[in-house]
């Protein structure tokens, strides 16, 4: 094996978030592992299926700890550390906090990899960090049969400012901040059929910080967030859902699309992961009659490093979505809305 000229993505049998376990496999994993306790400084645990967790230290300071690391979905080894760690970096501001610290996660097939490509692969986890203004200020590696890299992300918030995606409220609207089509791209990538602008198109995506997030949670007229990863925008809506006790309405219309992911998806290139999802969850979404397959497959593919699912004020939601736009996130769209009703999603 040329160690030098390795493909990263060749090494792995997933990529991204797409290698998260089913959610019908997690719940399955969790469902009889013990409560965190009676903690009344753990104000965000694992009840309802959240970004992070959140420990309130006083008054004024909420902690928020996260982690996320998966297998390349990518070749270019800088580029992996940048989806990484953007993607890892995302759980902190989904819960209206912000990064004051990272511990880098690597795992590396010894004989495999050069470590030139190991060290691009910390460089470009390093230069998401400093972009965010954290230090990655040391971390754990092992020996492992196939390339691993994340971060485990240390941030803090008000308590005020804390946004769990159980908080959405009847009548609000949802706002998505990025495109979809991040798995399909993915997929199309491992088989040589995505294009260069594609490509560049998905990286602009996958490593722009949702940072917006921190902003959103100073806002009392937004509601709830979460950020939208390995279980599509319905597996991550529908947790918002049965978190907050209330229907989701998705327009299918409306959701933003990387340029070429509908033809994609329509010629087949999926992930596994697609599949998994909605045989996890697809009881709990009301789909309309006649819908294809490929459509389908856009609603449950799996995001890395995907945007932000806001719920707000009905009132205030072309207000909020204009100052999203001009923070930086031009695909963002208003794309539904919260309404009473048993914990599903609905697609019109």
């Amino acid at each position: 094996m040329d160690i030098q000229n390795v493909q990263l993505s060749h090494l792995s049998h997933g990529g991204g978030c797409g290698c998260k376990l089913a959610p019908a496999v997690l719940q399955k994993l969790l469902s009889d592992q013990p409560v965190a306790g009676p903690f009344s400084q753990l104000l965000v645990g694992t009840e309802t299926a959240d970004d992070a967790a959140v420990w309130q230290l006083d008054d004024r300071t909420c902690i928020i700890a996260t982690t996320d690391f998966f297998m390349p979905m990518v070749d270019d080894p800088f580029d992996f550390g940048r989806i990484a760690a953007t993607n890892a970096i995302s759980d902190v501001y989904a819960m209206g906090g912000r990064p004051v610290m990272a511990l880098a996660i690597l795992g590396m097939p010894l004989g495999k990899i050069a470590p030139e490509t190991v060290r691009e692969i910390l460089r470009g986890g390093a230069a998401i960090c400093a972009e965010a203004g954290i230090p990655v200020a040391g971390g754990h590696s092992i020996d492992c049969p196939e390339p691993v890299y994340g971060l485990a992300v240390i941030g803090t918030a008000k308590p005020e400012d804390i946004r769990r995606n159980s908080g959405a409220r009847p009548g609000d609207a949802l706002i998505l901040t990025k495109a979809l089509g991040v798995g399909i791209y993915s997929a199309a990538f491992k088989k040589d059929a995505l294009s260069a602008d594609a490509y560049a198109e998905m990286i602009a995506s996958v490593t722009l910080l949702n940072r917006i997030g921190a902003e959103l949670a100073q806002d009392p007229d937004v509601h709830a967030i979460t950020d939208v990863t390995g279980f599509g925008i319905l597996g991550h809506g529908l947790e918002m859902a049965r978190g907050s006790g209330l229907t989701l309405a998705i327009d299918s219309a409306r959701l933003p699309l990387f340029r070429e992911a509908g033809a994609l998806a329509a010629k087949g290139y999926v992930t596994g992961a697609s599949t998994r999802n909605w045989d996890s969850y697809g009881e709990s979404i009301m789909l309309p009659d006649g819908l294809e397959l490929w459509r389908r497959q856009l609603l449950t593919d799996p995001q890395t490093s995907g945007g932000l699912l806001v719920a707000c004020a009905p009132e205030r939601a072309e207000r909020i979505l204009e100052n999203i736009v001009r923070a930086g996130y031009p695909s963002a769209r208003i794309v539904g809305r919260a309404e009473e009703g048993p914990a599903q999603i609905r697609v019109a």
